[in-house]
């Protein structure tokens, strides 16, 4: 069945279901948010994977992540981070191969042109399945508003006192999507580096099944992401005023001016900051990346309550999210060129975001991961 962008259609409508996760809404977890069945994440000593074994090849383009045990969530220090991040809590991941950097446009071109895969941006709109997905009686749009399309930013002209209305200044926008990420006009000829955007969460998973790997979990890409910095902020250390050395982040007033002190306003080439200690590059800032978790709002609190490490969560077994009741969403990581300290500061490492399943926006995209037993069968 085809699916829609129905976050993109949400915004189009003027329904009430906005962006609502301002700090005191995010910070709290509702008594009603069903139980995440935790449980599937076994709390035991088994011995795990930790250096690459030895008759295993890299695979091109990835780097091996040791595994190990590490306290995933927000650190002491971390004066921006919000309720979700929180408790910090121990887990324990086999080692894997991850992507050294996001899939590029140069790559998903090459998947497409091998298999003739149409993204979710580019089909048509089915309303009796969008009509599912949205309050009961909400009215069906004009044929002219339901067309092909994705999410895009638009810099707002004047300051805004609500950082947390996003309709402000994300767009629905007919004929957006991977080809055309900034809507008709734009182009990804000559960004053949940039990470591919505009993809979502079954664009995704249809990449992945091509090039034999899968999404990380939310607790491998953090252990990917943290790397010898168990203790730290940001994959760098804890000091802010490098950050325009680091990431590719909004630097200026949000959403108003971007001063490029990074020296881009949206996306940058891969490759074009430090990499991290594992040899990843832009596990902060440029893109949002998905992860293959559930986003549910009680779920790290669950995971704070049980007594020793858990070992390769696969994240929640069911979505929940107040602000959102009517969308599934998965967990994304890792900030994007829209990250700012006044709004979000989501190029900290404990940082995590949402959004639905069949979302697609012009700063999210994803990297690939690969197991031994992936490699091996």
């Amino acid at each position: 069945m085809q699916k829609i962008n129905v976050l993109g259609a949400l915004l189009v409508l003027g329904l009430m279901v906005q962006c609502k996760e301002d700090k005191k809404s995010v910070n709290k977890v509702e008594s009603s948010a069903p139980i995440t069945e935790v449980a599937e994440s076994v709390v035991d000593t088994t011995p795990i994977l930790i250096e690459k074994p030895e008759n295993i090849k890299v695979p091109e383009g990835m780097v091996w992540i040791p595994g190990g045990e590490f306290i995933q969530g927000a650190v002491p220090q971390d004066k921006m981070a919000m309720d979700h991040e929180k408790p910090a809590h121990k887990v324990k991941v086999d080692g894997f191969f991850m992507d050294v950097t996001e899939v590029t446009n140069a790559q998903f071109a090459k998947f497409v042109k091998e298999t003739g895969y149409v993204t979710v941006a580019e089909r048509a709109i089915d309303w009796e399945e969008m009509k599912t997905q949205v309050p009961e009686g909400t009215p069906k749009p004009h044929d002219s508003i339901l067309q092909p399309g994705s999410l895009t930013f638009k810099k707002t002209k004047t300051s805004v006192p609500n950082l947390y209305d996003f309709s402000q200044w994300w767009n629905w926008t007919i004929g957006a999507n991977w080809k055309q990420p900034n809507g008709p006009g734009s182009t990804i000829k000559g960004k053949d580096n940039e990470p591919v955007v505009q993809v979502a969460y079954e664009d995704a998973l249809a990449y992945c099944e091509w090039a034999g790997r899968r999404l990380p979990t939310e607790a491998e890409w953090e252990r990917a992401a943290r790397g010898n910095k168990s203790e730290s902020i940001y994959f760098w250390g804890d000091d802010d005023s490098i950050l325009s050395q680091m990431a590719n982040t909004w630097e200026g007033e949000f959403p108003v001016t971007n001063n490029k002190a990074d020296g881009y306003e949206q996306r940058a080439k891969v490759k074009s900051y430090p990499p991290n200690d594992f040899g990843l590059y832009d596990m902060a800032g440029n893109v949002w990346e998905w992860t293959s978790d559930w986003y549910n709002t009680n779920y790290y609190n669950e995971l704070g309550a049980l007594n020793g490490p858990v070992v390769n969560p696969q994240g929640a077994s069911t979505p929940y999210n107040p602000n959102m009741p009517y969308a599934k969403e998965k967990v994304m990581r890792g900030g994007s060129f829209l990250c700012n300290a006044s709004y979000c500061a989501s190029y900290r490492i404990s940082s995590r975001m949402a959004s639905s399943l069949d979302s697609s926006l012009e700063h999210l995209g994803f990297r690939t991961v690969a197991t031994v037993d992936m490699l091996t069968e």
